[in-house]
């Protein structure tokens, strides 16, 4: 289903949606496209509803990755049949736990603790990473970096990373519900 279909509260976050939709999660963004997604985010930051993110039970759950600027994350150095076709993030904010998950072709994972900096910024101490979803390798001390929560509600979390990388998630099954809702 086409993320332009799925009804947000915000029209900007709906926006948002419509720009990011045909950049394949930022893989196919051109300099010009990041610089029009900047923009719209940082119109949707603005008006951010949730002023204390690591307070708020909106952010525990699963979140599918829709758009990032992170090359590591996109994988574009890859032929495009290698690359993760959707990445998933699990927060459970009440323990301080993300766990990071790849789909096909290779479900890598990697888990990490969380150390609240702020309201709204964490470091990220990445422990292990699972290879193929099941070869555990401990992750180097140097893997270590930061993220703040700059907007977050019901259905969407933007992010910004220590490497200026934007992320912007749907709450996972979001798309799900809105389909089966269509239906009955």
């Amino acid at each position: 289903m086409a993320l332009s279909s799925v009804m947000f509260s915000s029209p900007v976050a709906t926006e948002l949606l419509e720009a990011i939709e045909p950049l394949d999660r930022g893989a196919e963004a051109s300099p010009e496209d990041q610089q029009i997604v900047d923009e719209i985010t940082r119109k949707l930051e603005a008006v951010n509803p949730t002023k204390a993110p690591l307070e708020s039970d909106l952010l525990n759950g699963k979140w599918e990755l829709l758009y990032t600027t992170s090359v590591s994350i996109l994988q574009t150095t890859r032929p495009k049949i290698l690359r993760s076709k959707v990445n998933y993030q699990a927060i459970n904010a009440d323990i301080l736990r993300a766990q990071n998950m790849e789909s096909w072709p290779f479900f890598n994972q990697v888990t990490a603790d969380l150390t609240p900096v702020n309201a709204k910024k964490v470091a990220v101490k990445f422990d292990y990473f699972k290879i193929g979803g099941l070869i555990p390798v401990k992750a180097p001390e140097r893997a270590v970096g930061s993220l703040e929560i700059t907007y977050l509600d019901e259905d969407l979390r933007v992010s910004r990373g220590d490497k200026e990388q934007e992320e912007t998630c749907m709450q996972y099954g979001k798309r799900f519900w809105y389909v089966l809702s269509e239906w009955c």
